[in-house]
């Protein structure tokens, strides 16, 4: 829980009084590696915060490639913002690329907090539009960048995530064939 309460710190328009009316709401879920915290074609109906573990945002093409679109690390919010405002199906899977330990918060907690909390909706905004920010720039980069760059940057975004998760989860996410980034990695060595 200490997670969260740090990760909602960074919000000044909280109180201690709203922090704990949060966590309050907050329940706990594992989810083991390879199953999912959103599975696509189901509406997303939780807002998840990842204290243990990555989740991997992916889907299969119609080939049935595997494509990583994003990983969701410790400390970071889980959601995929479109089907939980549209109600729509989610398009991609959140799945657990290593166990998982996450805190989530139901549809109706979310509903119960916006009316408890007057900067709800905002600090929703806020937490949202961050996480897109990250995203966008995340992936606006690795379009410009030839493989190589695209491995050493991910290595910096994310530090220590190669060791965690499977190469071929990586090599998909940068966009290169598995037996590349094992040339790249060898090299970089």
């Amino acid at each position: 829980m200490k997670e969260l309460i740090d990760a909602l710190s960074r919000y000044p328009a909280l109180n201690d009084q709203d922090i704990k009316l949060i966590t309050d709401r907050a329940q706990s879920k594992f989810i083991k590696k390879g199953d999912c915290f959103l599975e696509n074609g189901k509406v997303a109906k939780e807002l998840g915060f990842v204290t243990e573990g990555i989740l991997r945002v992916c889907y299969l093409t119609t080939q049935g490639e595997d494509i990583t679109k994003a990983f969701i690390t410790e400390n970071n919010f889980a959601l995929n913002i479109s089907s939980f405002n549209n109600k729509t199906p989610s398009e991609v899977d959140f799945k657990a690329a290593s166990d998982c330990r996450i805190l989530f918060f139901s549809e109706k907690d979310l509903n119960d907090l916006a009316i408890a909390i007057p900067c709800w909706k905002d600090l929703f905004l806020e937490v949202t539009a961050d996480a897109l920010i990250n995203k966008l720039k995340i992936s606006n980069n690795m379009l410009i960048q030839d493989a190589k760059t695209r491995y050493l940057e991910f290595l910096k975004i994310y530090p220590g995530l190669a060791n965690r998760i499977s190469l071929s989860a990586v090599a998909s996410f940068l966009g290169i064939k598995q037996s590349t980034l094992s040339r790249i990695r060898k090299k970089s060595i």
